[in-house]
């Protein structure tokens, strides 16, 4: 009889990891998908700068650069918004 107890508690111990790892999986996901939100944002915010900062602009140069990263910065957001 002793050895029946002992296996529940065995099995009960590994089902306790089991719920364990499943639940620290979806907290990681949970967090990967908050970096994710808060990188996108901050894209957001990025782009709308620029914008701002392009229609101020004057020098040609200065405009090229601005132009240059305002794609980059959308390449990223078109990455990122694929992603989610």
């Amino acid at each position: 009889m002793a050895r029946g107890w002992e296996s529940k508690a065995v099995a009960d111990q590994i089902e306790e990891v089991e719920s364990r790892t499943a639940a620290e999986n979806s907290t990681r996901l949970s967090q990967q998908d908050r970096q994710k939100k808060e990188r996108l944002q901050s894209l957001l915010l990025s782009k709308a700068r620029v914008l701002q900062q392009l229609e101020t602009a004057r020098h040609p140069a200065h405009r090229g650069v601005l132009q240059n990263g305002l794609r980059a910065i959308e390449a990223e957001i078109d990455e990122l918004s694929s992603l989610m």
